[in-house]
This record gives C-alpha cells, structure tokens and sequence, in this order.
C-alpha cells in the first residue's frame, strides 16, 4: 500500500467517509470505530483509537488504545495521534475500514500543574521506563502507577504532524486483517514502530497461549516477550476475548490497572523501521 494507492482508494465509488461506524460480530458483539478520540477515558482522552469491542453494548475498550493503534519513535520523540479520517468499503464478503492516523502528538509530564519538559527530568523518566522494560526483577514496580502516586500526570499535546500511518481493517465474520503503511510519514529515520492492540484490563482478565500458560490479572505483567505461536486474552469466564499470533514483528503482552487512571491490557508489535508495511490477524472469540 504506497501515498498513490491511497489516492486510487479515494476516488473508489464503494468508498465512504464516515464519523463513527459499528460492524456487527454476532448477537452480542461488535467492532466500533470513531474519527474523534471518543471513548475520551482518562490520560489518553485525546488520543485517536483503533477498533474497539463492543459487548452486549457496552464499550469494554477502558483506558486501552483499541485495535491497530500506531506509535512511531524517534531519537527525540514519540509520536502518537490525535487526528484521524475514516473511510468504509462495503464489499460481498468483508467490510474494510481505512482509518488515517495523523502523528501530532507528543507525551508530556507534568507535576501538580508544572510541566516537566526539562530535557533532563525528560531522560531520567525515559530511563525509569527503560528500567521498567529490560530488568525482570524490577517490574513488579509499575513505573506509571509510581507516577501516579507521586504526582506526575502524563498528558499528549499537539505537535506539528511528522506525517500519517495508514491502518486498512479488514473484518471478515470473527477476523481482522489489519495492514499498517509506514510509508506515508514525512519526517525520516525513525528508530522504531509500535502497533498497539488493547482493551480493558477491568473487563478482559484471563491470558492463554500455545504453551498452554494461562495467566489473571496482575500475573499477566507489563511489558512482557510473547514466546508463544499464539495467544488469547479473555474475560474472566473466558465469554469474549481475541486472539492473535506471533509474526515478524516482536510481541510484547502487558495489563495495567489503577482505579480510574490506568485501565487496559493488550499486545503489542514492535516493528523494525525497515518495514514501512506491516500485516496481522486478529480473531475474536465468544459472543
């Protein structure tokens, strides 16, 4: 998929642009998508989502990103969005939504009301998070819920836009193919690309994979390497869920939950910036 397909996408007469769109999975369960930033919970209230699981009408997404939600790092910055357009084709067999993820915003912390943007402060909370990721014996400390505690609140602010990551969707009954492009950013030299699939940590609790390692709530950690070919995340009762497998891309699982600040669990692809197209499966389970 290149910036001339897009194009040719446009001018397709099956194409809509939409503000919200549902797609039904079964009697109790459906897809839903926004062009705002709604479900507009807590610290990423103003960040763009992917697709989000709706159970018996219920938006069981939390604080998580939804489906398909792209992050992309540079030496300076990460950025994530806060602007999106959607486009849906109806075709015989699937639906396809294109979603055009804007990358125009940047994290900043701030400490009752003083924004920490010293480059220095800066560091030392990128390299707590480091601490956080690499050294095992260090992650029963949620770094964000010591963030919490102290005071810090993490907040997305609108920067100039280093250019967009195209997301196309394609839900065929329980599956999702979900196609990233890369190729559409401005800025160059990226380090890395993140794909983040999440819902709620409060509603999906269980994790199971091929290796037959079956996980709850807080045993399912942060930030954790996936060895398996595969892997579910479900309800508590195993009702609903989704399940995704391994690919070329490195995949991490992680949950955080905190009373009304932190609420999701998911995972997420690690993408070398070498690959400017990236392709998964999705299943959703149950319903």
């Amino acid at each position: 998929m290149s910036s001339s397909t897009l194009s040719d996408l446009l001018r397709h007469s099956d194409l809509s642009k939409v503000n919200m769109y549902t797609i039904p999975i079964s009697n109790s369960l459906s897809l839903r998508v926004y062009s705002n930033t709604r479900p507009y919970n807590w610290k990423i209230a103003n960040l763009q989502k992917g697709l989000i699981l709706v159970f018996n009408g219920s938006e069981k997404v939390g604080e998580g990103t939804g489906f398909g939600f792209p992050a992309v790092v540079y030496a300076d910055e990460t950025y994530f969005s806060g602007t999106a357009t959607i486009y849906v084709s109806q075709r015989k067999n699937c639906t396809v939504i294109y979603k055009e993820f804007h990358m125009d915003r940047v994290s900043r912390n701030n400490l009752k009301h003083v924004k920490l943007q010293n480059r220095k402060v800066r560091a030392l909370l990128r390299h707590l998070a480091d601490l956080y990721q690499k050294h095992k014996h260090l992650r029963f400390l949620l770094v964000k819920s010591f963030f919490v505690k102290m005071g810090i609140k993490s907040n997305f602010v609108k920067t100039p836009s280093v250019g967009k990551v195209l997301i196309s969707f394609t839900i065929n009954k329980r599956f999702i193919h979900v196609k990233a492009d890369f190729s559409l950013l401005n800025r160059k030299n990226p380090r890395k690309f993140f794909l983040l699939n999440e819902q709620s940590s409060k509603f999906f609790r269980r994790y199971i994979d091929a290796n037959h390692r079956e996980l709850f709530d807080k045993q399912i950690g942060a930030w954790n390497l996936v060895q398996a070919d595969w892997v579910c995340i479900t309800s508590i009762n195993s009702k609903i869920g989704f399940k995704m497998w391994k690919s070329d891309g490195i995949l991490r699982r992680g949950r955080e939950f905190i009373n009304n600040s932190l609420d999701w669990v998911g995972l997420d692809y690690e993408i070398s910036p070498r690959k400017t197209v990236f392709e998964y499966d999705i299943e959703i389970l149950g319903g």
